[in-house]
């Protein structure tokens, strides 16, 4: 059994969350404060331009960009052998109701939809397509079977309805309250929308913490721990009313040291954000993003094995399929993944790689779709993603190389500099410390960081450029009292100008 633990962290930059599997770290989840998510978020929106060419039109929805809306979001179509064309579903400046599937991302706008879904804890209701009806596929097959004869007796002519893989060894009680929830929240919006102008938000999805806990918190999960109070109450409120038995695994991390720091998270966060990942044997595997498609490359690497060819090359591969879907579910990959295994002649040897990929990414929640290795040892798959990844959330764009490398952010690069020195801070008792910084942190962002820690830890931090320390680790010179510190200082200050 999977020992299954979720972490949120939570401070004034952003809010992460981890799910670790066996103490390892296979999810993370960033939401900087500045770049809130609108996945999920309803709107009254005006269709600005139809788009026949591509069967498509761009909404107006109030955000940077218009939303972006295919022709089979927009309609629900009974006749797919003459499926009607987007010019005679919308009109130009008509006023529709839409919701966000996909977050706006880079030069392209939100992907949006009209058949509306508001989601609870078990179920989901979709009060304009009445005739939907569908049990998650990921449930066990008896599970599945209990669940749909419940559900069944809770469906209505008024909408249509899911049954989540939450709601697995849920009772029919439970089920009735989440769909009376579920009601009294749509009746709601329902009064809303009657009276809403274009363009406006009707229903904003709850933050990261409450979201994450009502669609993946269960009882396979063994502890949930949140180091902010205020998230901890929104989560403990959300779980007192929806599942008050999964209550008791929630916990307030109220401790000086870190609590990603604890877990190793922030060294495990790092080494995702690099090129290659390295496995156990030695060999290691490439990951390199395009406009197309993600490149994942198995390579033997310092391994050489101490059987036979085929020995070495069947162990590096079966340890990359591992790898390559916790990689894939760590850094969020979405779109087309195309996965170089090492070429292996023997075809049972293949079917082995291809069951062991397949059994892995069955506890992957994202939905995706994958092609049968072929005999040069290439897999080919699609993941759906409707948030920007851990490369887009915490890195930029390489300069040197014209856009197809990734380096860590300067954002980043500054949170990691001040959650250093903020952990130094609050695990020592001095009363005022001196860090050497780079000087790219010192020259743009020094009045920021101190001001940012004199607030949280009631300590004078002060920091001095020093261009051999690396951008994201500042180092602690000297602690003890704000007098001897701002001496110390002084005594740099004037070194330097002489």
């Amino acid at each position: 059994m999977v020992n299954k633990e979720m972490l949120i962290s939570s401070d004034r930059h952003e809010t992460r969350l981890a799910i670790l599997e066996d103490s390892k770290l296979m999810e993370i989840y960033v939401q900087p404060v500045e770049r809130k998510t609108v996945v999920g978020n309803i709107y009254v929106g005006t269709v600005q331009d139809i788009l026949p060419g591509i069967e498509a039109a761009f909404v107006d929805i109030g955000l940077q960009k218009n939303g972006f809306l295919y022709r089979d979001e927009a309609a629900t179509i009974e006749d797919e052998a003459t499926p009607p064309k987007i010019e005679h579903i919308l009109k130009r400046k008509q006023d529709i109701l839409i919701q966000i599937l996909k977050d706006p991302l880079g030069t392209k706008g939100a992907r949006v939809t009209t058949h509306i879904a508001i989601p609870g804890r078990y179920l989901v209701i979709l009060p304009y397509d009445k005739e939907t009806f569908g049990v998650s596929r990921r449930l066990p097959d008896k599970e599945r079977e209990r669940i749909k004869k419940t559900a069944e007796a809770l469906k209505s002519k008024n909408f249509g309805l899911i049954v989540r893989t939450a709601a697995e060894n849920v009772s029919a009680d439970e089920l009735r309250k989440d769909l009376a929830q579920l009601k009294k929240i749509w009746a709601g919006l329902s009064r809303k929308i009657r009276k809403a102008k274009p363009v406006s938000l009707i229903y904003e999805e709850p933050g990261l913490e409450v979201k994450a806990v009502r669609d993946w918190f269960n009882e396979d999960f063994s502890k949930l721990i949140i180091d902010n109070k205020k998230k901890y109450n929104k989560v403990a409120s959300f779980l007192k009313k929806n599942s008050p038995k999964l209550l008791r695994k929630a916990t307030f991390y109220n401790k000086s040291f870190p609590l990603f720091e604890k877990y190793d998270i922030n060294k495990a966060i790092k080494k995702s954000l690099k090129r290659r990942a390295w496995l156990k044997s030695g060999g290691y595997i490439a990951i390199d993003h395009t406009e197309a498609l993600t490149a994942i490359d198995v390579n033997t690497g310092k391994f050489i094995g101490k059987k036979s060819l085929r020995q070495t090359v069947l162990k590096t591969n079966l340890e990359a399929a591992k790898e390559v879907v916790r990689q894939i579910r760590l850094r969020d990959i979405g779109g087309i993944i195309v996965i170089d295994f090492i070429d292996m002649i023997d075809l049972r040897d293949r079917e082995k790689v291809f069951k062991l990929f397949n059994d892995e990414l069955a506890a992957d929640r994202t939905k995706s779709r994958v092609i049968e290795i072929s005999k040069i040892g290439l897999v080919e798959m699609t993941r759906k993603s409707t948030t920007e990844n851990l490369i887009k959330a915490m890195g930029q764009s390489c300069p040197d190389c014209y856009g197809t490398g990734i380096v860590v952010s300067e954002k980043t690069k500054l949170i990691a500099v001040e959650r250093a020195m903020r952990k130094e801070a609050l695990t020592r008792p001095s009363k005022a410390f001196l860090f050497k910084a780079h000087p790219s942190i010192v020259a743009s962002h020094r009045n920021e960081i101190t001001g940012n820690l004199k607030k949280d830890t009631g300590k004078a931090v002060y920091m001095i450029a020093d261009s051999a320390v690396e951008p994201d680790l500042p180092i602690m010179k000297s602690e003890g009292s704000r007098r001897k510190i701002e001496e110390e200082l002084e005594r740099l200050e004037n070194e330097l100008k002489i």
